[in-house]
């Protein structure tokens, strides 16, 4: 027989109590917030018969989830960043604001303060060379009018031939496969790197133990992330998946959307190599940004989101 408690008077006060109602001092948004969480807990505990052994092991997981750095790869895994976009792009189209290149979720593993560079930036360090597929990335930032954005910051970031990322992969050396390309009067940017792979949660970490009991895979295709900034636009976060990969559109993550694909062309030409500055087989990409106008000075930046720094 399920017994039901939490709509009573006496529970309803112990849970104000313990968020803080009973005094003057605190946040009364943060009080507010941890009540909900709180009326929402007991009624699940309660709803789906929750038992003491669940309901601990939930508790031993979440120490689990935060002593590997993984929830924001969870929340990724849920779809719930994914939800974030999808609420942000509804909330922008009940008042009209339409148009640019698709938002999608930042992940867990950028770093901030990549080197910094004018037009071009080189983002491998050379250690895969002859593993790795040379990749010549490239395209425009230009505006809702299709004119180019001068001095746009294109803010980068990929994984290595092994689905890892520098300064979470401590093989890898300082910033690799992450840089910073400041457009030029085209508004243009250039990178030469590496063809990335996709990759898969830490098949023992807690991330995809959910997901295991889910009956989900864990899975990414190749990517390359992106944020995209220019004084009078709207910050962009985005990413660029590349096409043809087994994950396109069963991405774990939730982070494939249309007009978000980037169409990798592979050239075997050695006359082709050889003009390029590299050995055998290459690929190129191109791939443009729209920024839409900035609403507000706060819609220029990034969130504020913790985020690593390089030493950290």
């Amino acid at each position: 027989m399920t017994v039901t408690i939490s709509h009573t008077s006496d529970i309803q006060n112990l849970l104000r109590d313990a968020a803080g109602f009973g005094n003057a001092r605190g946040s009364d948004r943060h009080k507010n917030i941890v009540l909900r969480i709180l009326q929402e807990s007991v009624k699940l505990i309660e709803e789906l018969e929750i038992s003491d052994d669940e309901f601990w092991a939930g508790v031993e997981y979440l120490n689990r989830l935060g002593a590997k750095n993984e929830a924001g790869l969870l929340v990724a895994g849920l779809g719930v960043e994914h939800f974030l976009d999808l609420l942000r792009d509804a909330k922008e189209k009940s008042i009209g604001k339409v148009g640019g290149t698709p938002r999608t979720i930042e992940g867990p593993l950028y770093v901030a303060e990549a080197p910094l560079s004018e037009g071009f930036a080189r983002m491998d360090d050379g250690s895969e060379d002859g593993l790795a597929t040379p990749l010549f990335l490239g395209g425009r930032v230009i505006d809702l009018d299709g004119k180019p954005i001068a001095g746009a910051l294109v803010d980068l970031w990929q994984a290595d031939t092994k689905g890892n990322y520098s300064h979470f992969d401590t093989t890898q050396s300082k910033y690799n496969l992450r840089r910073r390309v400041v457009t030029d009067s085209d508004g243009r940017y250039r990178a030469q790197s590496i063809v990335p792979s996709g990759y898969g949660c830490d098949p023992s970490g807690p991330t995809q133990e959910c997901l295991d009991q889910l009956g989900r895979h864990g899975q990414r295709p190749a990517h390359i992330h992106f944020f995209i900034s220019a004084p009078g636009h709207d910050h962009l976060t985005t990413q660029i998946n590349l096409s043809n990969d087994a994950y396109l559109w069963d991405d774990f993550a939730y982070a494939t959307r249309e007009g978000l694909i980037g169409e990798v062309r592979f050239i075997d030409d050695a006359h082709q190599s050889k003009e390029r500055g590299v050995l055998g087989r290459y690929a190129e990409m191109e791939f443009d940004f729209q920024l839409r106008p900035a609403a507000s000075p706060e819609s220029e930046r990034r969130s504020k989101r913790p985020r690593a720094l390089q030493g950290a």
